[in-house]
């Protein structure tokens, strides 16, 4: 039986605009938008004084599965994402195995159209074991490879700290190639300095200091110089420093770019004026930075120099958190509440529901060539999140949906909720409630 559904006379936020209307979703997909009659087989939803996002699509997220299930899964963190209206998710490849084979990453897909509730992605992984592998596929049937994560495997597994492994990926690599970008020569100095002030002990306020602006702002200038060299398709992942987002444009269309860049919401939300109250529960890498690196990165996000917003969410359990600084993981649940955070900066006036809805719906769809979703538009999948911008809740333990159980956000009170997601057409969420009798689907790339 089709779920055919008609969402009426609610604010649609698409492609720069907001407008009051009505939208029948049938057989999975957006059939008509506009003003039309309601239908006695459809299920109605009333959508009045609230407001309608296409899907967020989360272009980074560390769903753990296979090899870390401990920390999340990919059932439990899909979930987590659908309450926070995240209909898609692209995963990294630092799961165990490696994702480092086009084998492992079809288990993957696999693995993810029996568990995941939400659409699904995956980077194929790429370092200097298996570059020569790489470069021998049709890359351009991959929504993208990265290094990201690979690092936690092996050392001088970053591919922004090995020039020679990075000019033979760009010059051969027909994806997007999503890196890690820091120096690892340069933290490794740093770290050494203070663990022979501090020993293991190093208080995590040195955690910027230690992964610093110079690390991240050398590597990704010289990463973005070989991309042009060889016009690669280069995209830089969660960007931490204000002075790196001036090696990026705007003033062409993300469409013609060849080189790009997200922040991921933490870098956003937190300061090093928070390592005080929350110690290593936010300790990520590349590190959360400065006030000054916070609103540089915002100023970026809203001019276009910065393309997307993504999340890294990264499930670590408590104890592996809370360890001394060189032993506590890196990473912090947080794809249930990205859409609340950048809603925040809304009602703070900071940012439109206009640009939030470029950001983590269109781009990410355009960036990663998404076909027939991140819009609101006829024909397109029905990924759909109503939000209702003046319902407030505090996150707490017994509403966190991540499999770990706990979030840096805890006592966060935000002023928007969720009430309804879509995926496919199929409402997954209903104001707490999940209808968990169909999965997500593979992501596919637009032929266009």
């Amino acid at each position: 039986m089709t779920e055919r559904t008609i969402i009426k006379n609610i604010s649609i936020i698409n492609e720069g605009k907001i407008v009051v209307q009505n939208l029948l979703i049938d057989k999975g997909i957006i059939q008509k938008i506009g003003h039309f009659d309601e239908d006695n087989d459809s299920k109605i939803i009333d959508g009045t004084g609230k407001y309608l996002f296409p899907g967020i699509i989360d272009g980074q997220v560390h769903f753990r599965e296979p090899g870390l299930t401990h920390k999340g899964d990919l059932y439990t963190e899909s979930k987590a994402a659908i309450a926070g209206g995240v209909t898609s998710f692209i995963d990294m490849p630092n799961t165990f195995p490696n994702v480092l084979t086009i084998n492992i990453l079809n288990e993957k897909y696999q693995l993810a159209s029996e568990k995941s509730l939400a659409n699904f992605g995956f980077f194929l992984g790429v370092n200097g074991d298996n570059l020569d592998e790489v470069i021998k596929l049709d890359t351009s049937k991959l929504l993208g490879v990265s290094d990201d994560g690979l690092y936690f495997t092996k050392k001088g597994n970053l591919l922004a700290d090995n020039p020679p492994t990075m000019e033979k990926l760009f010059a051969n690599c027909k994806s997007i190639i999503a890196i890690h970008s820091e120096k690892e020569q340069i933290v490794e100095e740093n770290e050494q300095l203070f663990r022979e002030t501090y020993g293991e002990n190093v208080p995590i306020e040195f955690h910027p200091i230690i992964r610093s602006e110079k690390a991240c702002f050398e590597a990704t200038k010289r990463a973005i110089t070989i991309a042009n060299k060889y016009k690669a398709r280069l995209h830089i992942l969660h960007l931490t420093t204000e002075a790196e987002t001036h090696l990026f444009r705007n003033d062409i269309p993300l469409q013609e770019k060849n080189i790009t860049t997200e922040v991921s919401v933490h870098h956003l939300w937190f300061s090093d004026n928070d390592y005080k109250r929350l110690g290593t529960l936010i300790k990520w890498n590349p590190s959360i930075k400065t006030e000054k690196d916070k609103s540089g990165l915002l100023k970026a996000l809203l001019d276009d120099r910065i393309d997307i917003v993504t999340t890294d969410h990264a499930p670590h359990t408590l104890d592996e958190k809370q360890k001394p600084y060189f032993q506590s993981m890196s990473g912090a649940p947080i794809v249930q509440h990205s859409l609340n955070i950048m809603l925040e900066f809304y009602k703070q006036g900071q940012i439109s529901l206009e640009k939030i809805t470029e950001k983590m719906c269109h781009n990410p769809a355009i960036l990663y060539n998404i076909e027939k979703r991140g819009f609101i538009r006829e024909g397109y999948f029905a990924d759909l999140t109503i939000v209702d911008l003046n319902s407030s809740w505090t996150v707490a333990k017994n509403n966190i949906l991540s499999k770990c159980g706990w979030s840096p956000l805890e006592g966060t009170t935000f002023q928007t909720k969720v009430t309804h997601t879509f995926v496919n057409g199929h409402l997954v969420y209903d104001n707490g409630q999940f209808n968990e009798t169909k999965k997500g689907q593979a992501l596919t790339t637009s032929k266009e």
